[in-house]
Order: C-alpha cells, then structure tokens, then sequence
C-alpha cells in the first residue's frame, strides 16, 4: 500500500479525524427495501459495476498472492479483527472477470472530470454478511491521489436497503496538491457515478 491508515474508512470519526494531508468524503443513498433488493446490489457491487459504470477500466485484475488469504477486517469502530476464515467460492462476471476478493489486486485505467484517474488498487477486505455486503480498495501506487475506498451495501431493521461510500484521498499530483478544490470535485463527481450505477433509479450509466 501506498499509505499507512489502511482501514482508516471503517473509523466512524474519520471525517472529522482524516488521515494526514488527505481529504474525507462520505456519502449514503436509501436504494430501495427487501432482501432482493440488497441482494441485487450486492451482486452488482462485487462484481465491479460501480466502477465500470463510473467509467474506469479494469485490467490485470489477480486474485491474492497467497492462497487462503483473507484479507483485513474491522469492526464497526474501525478495530482491526481476526479476518473469517471461511473461504468464498469465487465467481466471475460474463467476461471472465473475478468478482471482487480479499488481496486482489487490478489497475484501473479512466478519466474523472476530464482528468486522469488511473491507479494499481488492492482489495483490502470483502464482507459478505446476512445483512451487509462491501470491500474496501485501497491505492498501491501510479495513482494521482493515494487513500481508500469503502463501499458498503446494509439491509437494516427497518427493512431499508442503504449504500454507502466512504473515503479519503490524499493529493499525489501536483496539480491537485496546488488546487485541492478539484480532489473535492472528483470525488463527487465518482460518487454520483456510483450511486447512478448501483441504484434502481437510474437506468443508464454514466
């Protein structure tokens, strides 16, 4: 990893408390309700329709170095816990693409806001519980910001599906160290993506 507070998008005070010199975001979106709905938006989040549908690329995508690696868990403080040891068949989209899993690593390739988005990610953790389904990515190196992504999908007691994304960037380029108004711009601008990608409501990707 290209940054030390790997995990930091699980700390519930990260946007008050980010990472040195990085910048947090945060945002939910209700999706629907019932367990079909989560369990569609689940499939759709592991198997990188997010990001496809933001726009990015996925290439070189390679499973865990180790075999029966399970990857960094957290707690909902953000507490770093002995990862499950059971192991997940794997699944592939319609091109052969595995779904995403612990210690994975691929490149994404892409433009956000008309400017380059390209970076080698790694899979930190995948959850995949009864009621919440997510992973966290975080930046190895060649990106133009470095931090952490965490997407989470949670069907919760009321019966309500949200989708969640949390994050924290920390500006690598020049141009976005001089102007981090434009790290802020990106990022909403990925999250729109996201949320286009992953909810009901939308039809048609970006």
């Amino acid at each position: 990893m290209d940054y030390a507070a790997v995990g930091a998008t699980h700390a519930p005070d990260l946007m008050q408390y980010p990472p040195e010199h990085s910048i947090p975001a945060e945002e939910s979106w209700r999706l629907g309700s019932g367990e079909e709905r989560f369990r569609t938006a689940g499939d759709a989040l592991l198997s990188w329709t997010a990001q496809r549908a933001a726009g990015l690329q996925l290439t070189d995508v390679r499973p865990a170095s180790s075999p029966g690696y399970a990857g960094v868990s957290f707690d909902a403080e953000g507490h770093p816990v002995a990862p499950s040891s059971t192991e997940i068949e794997p699944r592939y989209d319609e091109d052969g693409t595995p779904w995403a899993g612990p210690g994975m690593t691929l490149k994404l390739h892409g433009r956000v806001g008309g400017m380059r988005a390209d970076a080698e990610l790694r899979v930190i953790s995948v959850t995949e519980q009864t009621h919440r389904i997510g992973f966290v990515l975080g930046t190895v190196a060649g990106s133009v910001v470095s931090g952490e992504e965490s997407f989470d999908i949670e069907w919760n007691d009321a019966d309500e599906v949200w989708f969640t994304v949390r994050a924290f960037d920390r500006p690598n380029s020049f141009l976005y160290r001089s102007f981090p108004y434009l790290v802020k711009r990106r990022r909403r601008e990925l999250f729109a993506r996201y949320l286009r990608a992953i909810s009901p409501l939308y039809a048609t990707p970006v």
